[in-house]
């Protein structure tokens, strides 16, 4: 019990935090600068996955588990430190946009989703990570269950799946942080781009697993795969991210993100429940990564063109 509800509490606290930092960041930076701190960000991130597993296993053997807990509490204080540090540039509010009583949430909250539904982009935006986010659990869930029950290997290429995703991740927000921002002409390439790919690389995955039948394939091949797939998916993160926060005002992007999240989020453990009876029940995991991949291509074609004529409106709008 004490560990469920730790869990629970330290679950809420990293959203909350996600969030306000998500709606903060145009208040660290200027408009300019939003796209390389979000990189950066998630850079840091990136980086972080990848050297924790190492670092994390000799600390753990070094100073056993309360001094972990110890090690805990002095990073989170320490990284409390460094946020007190910040320097928040609060833009006035617009009272046309606000709600009329700051202690009404149920209005503050009908306010956010009345705005996001007149914002046809956010919508389809919504609708398409969905679905994304459904069809990509078969790949965090399928991978190591494929690896392990279906194809018997070790634990090797678990783990160099693993951190090759963790490598794109890096590589990709790396690529975001250099290159500058610019103007959102070609947001729509730089929203669908990422998404055929990923679609593509789950496609390619589930035919890895079904043709070969070496663990050394399945480590160097899985892991070009994976790397691709997850700079994809962070270069997709940041290009919306980084337009939502440059486009919603002030004042609402805390509730669109939250709201956003909250919608992503809960879709993920209906896919995890589901893909989970489906790999249990069947001897062709490939097979199932395979389907997910044409059954996202289809999905993403039926959306072009009106995610192409949102945006066009959207931006056609806000000149």
């Amino acid at each position: 019990m004490p560990i469920v509800l730790f869990l629970i509490v330290d679950a809420i606290s990293t959203n909350l935090n996600d969030t306000c930092y998500s709606a903060a960041i145009h208040e660290l930076v200027n408009r300019h600068s939003v796209q390389r701190l979000s990189s950066l960000t998630q850079s840091a991130i990136s980086l972080s996955s990848i050297l924790s597993p190492a670092l994390g296993v000799g600390l753990y053997s070094f100073v056993g588990f309360t001094g972990f807990i110890g090690l805990e509490i002095i990073a989170t204080i320490a990284a409390f430190g460094v946020m007190l540090t910040m320097h928040f540039h609060y833009q006035p509010r617009n009272q046309q946009i606000a709600p009329q009583s700051h202690h009404d949430q149920l209005k503050s909250f009908r306010l956010g989703i009345t705005y996001m539904q007149s914002r046809t982009m956010i919508k389809l935006t919504i609708l398409l990570s969905v679905i994304l986010n459904f069809f990509y659990t078969a790949v965090t869930i399928g991978t190591p269950y494929i690896l392990k029950a279906q194809l018997h290997t070790s634990n090797g290429p678990v783990g160099v799946l693993e951190t090759g995703s963790a490598i794109g991740m890096l590589l990709g927000s790396l690529m975001l942080s250099i290159f500058p921002t610019g103007n959102q002409t070609r947001l729509f390439w730089k929203l669908m781009m990422p998404v055929l790919v990923i679609d593509i690389q789950i496609g390619l995955l589930g035919l890895l697993f079904s043709t070969s039948q070496s663990a050394a394939n399945y480590a160097i091949i899985g892991s070009l795969i994976m790397g691709i797939l997850a700079l994809a998916l962070v270069i997709l993160n940041i290009t919306f991210q980084v337009y939502l926060q440059q486009t919603v005002p002030t004042q609402l992007l805390g509730r669109v993100v939250a709201t956003m999240t909250t919608v992503n989020s809960s879709i993920m453990p209906i896919g995890t429940l589901l893909f989970t009876i489906i790999f249990q029940n069947t001897h062709h995991g490939g097979l199932v990564l395979i389907v997910n991949s044409l059954l996202l291509i289809g999905y993403t074609l039926l959306l072009l063109k009106p995610l192409h004529q949102a945006i066009r409106t959207d931006q056609s709008s806000s000149i």
